[in-house]
């Protein structure tokens, strides 16, 4: 994975940390989904990654 990919599947999970934090400091449910959504989608993210590196390593590259 590249240190761009890395740094930004970084900063989409901290952000969507402090969306979920927010919604629920806040009172709102849906910005709290949100923020776990977005947390979702950068893990997603991260293991497609590490995937590819994985795959990338078999084949010697």
């Amino acid at each position: 994975m590249g240190a761009t990919d890395k740094l930004g599947n970084a900063i989409d999970d901290a952000a969507g940390k402090a969306k979920e934090t927010a919604g629920r400091m806040g009172g709102d449910r849906d910005m709290e989904a949100e923020g776990q959504g977005d947390q979702a989608k950068a893990q997603v993210k991260k293991a497609g990654e590490n995937v590819k590196d994985a795959a990338k390593k078999l084949m010697g590259d």
